[in-house]
């Protein structure tokens, strides 16, 4: 535990200084329990409950002050908070190799159904947007809380050719900050043939200053993917752009590592998962990857970045803490008095 003002732990200090006066409260007023007449009737009267009953109100009373004296020193702890995450992008490829059925039913259908089972435990504050990627990455939702809009958008997939996963994560980072001037184009793609919405096309990046990696808590994209990226931009250059604002990318690969064989409009075709460049993207945004072999691993990939992105540890202040501690100490310790003997303390 870290304290924001520690020079007022000194007067902790004080504490053995009040015991040491207690004490000797309680042995002068031995000296003077003896000048009654029987002091066997004052033993009788006093009993062995009520000798320690004596103590347990003053020492609840000093608890309640090391309590107030640590509360003024205002100290820090890492909790666990409800994340202040207000944005979350779904990145979902729907490039060909989706509809290949080693994920039952298949891989689409896989992802649609987990990511709606995933919008339905996000709490409702929290917007989404989602990007579809193949060849190019369009934005399917811009972010929004309503989750019936996000589930029209999920169903209304349609496979393409390709698989621009570089792309998927530039849409993103534009998605996320539309005054920025982000584009594909600032990594050597044609804006306009690489699925960029007309209206971000030809806009100048405006200067920023990099920020910590993973730093940026307001938002996070979450990319699905089952293949190696065929075009358009380098995902390694796209996560670099992420990491320099803060963004964190999780990634999720889906499939088999070794890969399928399948055919789309006459094309056949080996799709392999590339673990490598999804872990190099998640490691380099401070996220994670995560592999989902089946429909059952999907879903409990996006049950576990559910919980991932609305809870969060943080360091923060609990000063108020120790204060309603001291204070329920003190009531509890004048309140006691009160009862055993008629008088506070």
């Amino acid at each position: 535990m870290n304290f924001l003002w520690p020079q007022f732990l000194w007067l902790l200090a004080g504490i053995p200084l009040l015991v040491l006066l207690y004490a000797w409260l309680l042995r002068r007023k031995k000296k003077l329990a003896l000048r009654y007449a029987s002091l066997s009737i004052v033993r009788e009267a006093m009993g062995a409950g009520q000798s320690v009953r004596r103590h347990i109100p003053p020492l609840l009373f000093l608890l309640a002050l090391v309590a107030m004296l640590i509360a003024a020193a205002r100290p820090m702890a890492v909790v666990t908070l409800p994340s202040n995450q207000q944005t979350i992008i779904l990145a979902m490829d729907v490039s060909g190799s989706m509809r290949a059925t080693d994920v039952q039913p298949n891989r689409l259908v896989a992802a649609q159904e987990a990511a709606k089972a995933f919008l339905k435990d996000l709490p409702r504050h929290v917007k989404v947007g989602i990007v579809a990627f193949a060849g190019s990455a369009q934005v399917a939702q811009l972010p929004t809380v309503n989750r019936d809009d996000l589930v029209t958008a999920i169903d209304s997939f349609q496979l393409q050719r390709a698989t621009a996963t570089g792309n998927a994560i530039v849409v993103s980072l534009a998605t996320l900050f539309p005054d920025a001037g982000i584009d594909v184009s600032q990594f050597g793609a044609p804006s306009r043939q690489r699925g960029v919405p007309i209206e971000q096309a030809g806009k100048q990046p405006k200067e920023f200053t990099p920020v910590t990696p993973g730093s940026f808590t307001s938002a996070a994209i979450i990319m699905l993917t089952d293949g190696q990226r065929t075009t358009g931009v380098d995902p390694i250059d796209a996560a670099k752009a992420a990491a320099d604002r803060g963004v964190r990318v999780y990634t999720v690969g889906v499939g088999t590592v070794d890969g399928e064989t399948i055919g789309f409009e006459g094309w056949s075709m080996r799709v392999r998962l590339d673990e490598e460049t999804l872990k190099s993207v998640a490691n380099r945004t401070q996220a994670e990857y995560f592999y989902a072999g089946t429909a059952a691993d999907l879903k409990k990939v996006y049950d576990t970045l559910s919980s991932r992105l609305t809870v969060e540890k943080k360091e923060t202040e609990v000063s108020a803490l120790f204060a309603l501690g001291a204070a329920l100490l003190a009531f509890l310790s004048a309140g006691l008095s009160l009862f055993w003997f008629n008088r506070i303390l």
